[in-house]
């Protein structure tokens, strides 16, 4: 089998004649900008020949890799393959529009849900039409909403002549991304996107409600369903049954398209553990109009006029009641640690309205663009389609990741921002995030920052890593084109020669043989996440 060909344009022979360093001097400052300087031989180490030796595993077989590595300090380059080429980052994408976040909107950053009215108040009415405003704010929960609602009751309203009407258009009407798959359209991480959205629970799931079922008591009988929050904005069909003990378990919970009814089928045995599914909503403002809805009948409130979406409120209505986020700098860890495809889109558009007054992903991927930019990247060398890299259309090469993983070391929110980064082996979910199960009893275990990215046939890792002689590394690997179920191991096997290594002499790490969850999804976009 041949051995993958460095873009230094050298075979394993020619490479122990070594570089020609002025050259290379070069090549490294037209790709790692300002400050990217060539060391000592890099080739004397080893470190070349030990990453090659990992893209030479049959996994990779017919598929392509963009693989770069430097110091994170000086930016010496230290491995480069192929690293230009544009390969889809899948979730590493999340590293420009996390950046760009902090820098566009700023780590204080709170997105605020508003309630508000026109109309003017008697005694216990409120005449007119009640406004619940949301600017996209990718953490509210129902019970923050039941806090408007109790808020709202504490000052003594009973009832509300007009109606109730949710306010989204801080953002378009574009529900989906470019090129998302239409099979996910049930699924959580590719739910739709609204400026006024609920999540089920802290793990922040917007725009989706948890399904839990349960085996009936005897066979034959129906499982047991509940959903979170407890909505009538869902309709549940339970076509499922409950089966004998040690039967199959094979439950299955799906949306049929456009509607808000959520189909359970299959077999769950007695005594069995039955199924918790996080499923999208159809229409996200909806949800959570109808959630705040039933608040406020919960609370002693009734509204008298039906529920109306999409409405702007009007210049000069009165904030009754008001929701702040947490600061941005914190919604980063769920946002980054567990890899949510929706917290991402939000932020783009969010960007978008502060940029621009648009929230629209157009006008959020140019103030992404504009960060980028001023960050080092070159944006001519790569295509961003959306927040999350979700889409398929999303172009990146590992040189450009380098650029930007650099760049963000000189920024005043640079610790925040590499806190939210998912650590190696770290067992807590909002600290080792998607690396929490990998690189364990290695030299990268607890050391390691980097994000992760997964699709069918898409695996990256991009991130630092302090190597045995205490100097911090930047490394950017995009794997793409594989037929094999996963090559997380051989990313993995990077970073641990990475970590295991000194500057003088390289210490290739063991095959690997497993790397987290394989498959074409992000580890912690399988509910519970196991990986």
């Amino acid at each position: 089998m041949s051995r993958p060909v460095n873009r230094r344009g050298t075979d394993s022979a020619s490479r122990a004649r070594g570089w020609r360093w002025p050259v290379a001097l070069a090549l490294v400052a037209a790709f790692l900008g300002p400050g990217a300087q060539a060391g000592a031989d890099s080739d004397r180490s080893g470190l070349p020949e030990a990453v090659d030796a990992v893209l030479g595993d049959p996994r990779m077989e017919g598929g392509t890799a963009s693989v770069v590595v430097a110091d994170a300090a000086t930016g010496e380059l230290l491995y480069q393959h192929l690293p230009s080429s544009r390969l889809m980052p899948a979730s590493n994408t999340k590293l420009a529009t996390s950046a760009a976040a902090m820098d566009v909107l700023g780590p204080d950053h709170r997105f605020t849900t508003e309630v508000l009215a026109t109309g003017r108040r008697h005694g216990p009415v409120l005449k007119g039409d009640l406004y619940l405003r949301g600017t996209g704010d990718p953490t509210l929960l129902a019970r923050d909403l039941d806090a408007l609602a109790a808020r709202l009751a504490a000052s003594g309203v009973r009832r509300v002549e007009g109606r109730l009407v949710a306010d989204d258009t801080r953002f378009d009407d574009q529900r989906l991304g470019r090129s998302w798959a239409a099979d996910d359209e049930s699924a959580y991480y590719s739910a739709q996107i609204s400026a006024l959205s609920l999540a089920p629970d802290t793990d922040y799931d917007t725009g989706t409600v948890i399904v839990t079922v349960r085996p009936g008591a005897a066979a034959g009988d129906a499982p047991v369903v509940t959903v979170t929050p407890d909505t009538g904005y869902v309709d549940v069909e339970v076509e499922a049954r409950t089966v004998a003990a040690g039967g199959a378990q094979s439950l299955t919970v799906e949306r049929e398209h456009g509607t808000n009814t959520l189909v359970v089928t299959g077999t769950t045995p007695v005594g069995g553990s039955g199924a918790k599914e996080w499923i999208s909503v159809w229409e996200p403002t909806g949800y959570a109009a109808a959630v705040f809805r039933e608040a406020l009948a919960d609370h002693g409130i009734r509204v008298g006029g039906p529920t109306r979406l999409g409405r702007p409120t009007p210049e000069g209505a009165r904030r009754l009641a008001a929701h702040d986020s947490m600061p941005l700098r914190d919604l980063l860890v769920p946002f980054m640690k567990l890899s949510n495809n929706m917290h991402a889109e939000i932020l783009t558009k969010a960007m978008g309205y502060a940029v621009s007054e648009k929230g629209t992903w157009d006008a959020g991927l140019a103030a992404i663009g504009g960060y980028l930019r001023k960050a080092g990247v070159d944006t001519g060398r790569l295509r961003q389609a959306d927040g999350s890299g979700l889409s398929r259309m999303d172009n990146f090469p590992a040189d450009q990741f380098v650029r930007l993983l650099r760049g963000v070391r000189a920024e005043p929110w640079y610790a925040d921002w590499v806190r939210s980064l998912p650590v190696a082996c770290h067992p807590d979910r909002f600290t080792g995030g998607t690396l929490r199960s990998r690189m364990c009893g290695t030299p990268a275990a607890l050391n390691a920052r980097a994000k992760t990215g997964s699709l069918t046939g898409a695996s990256a890792l991009s991130g630092y890593v302090t190597d045995a002689g205490g100097r911090e590394l930047v490394f950017a690997v995009i794997l793409n084109n594989y037929l094999a179920s996963s090559v997380k191991a051989l990313e993995d096997a990077i970073v641990v020669t990475l970590a295991g290594s000194r500057e003088e002499a390289a210490v290739p790490a063991p095959a690997l043989r497993s790397g987290g969850s394989g498959g074409g999804l992000e580890c912690a976009w399988r509910k519970p996440a196991l990986c």
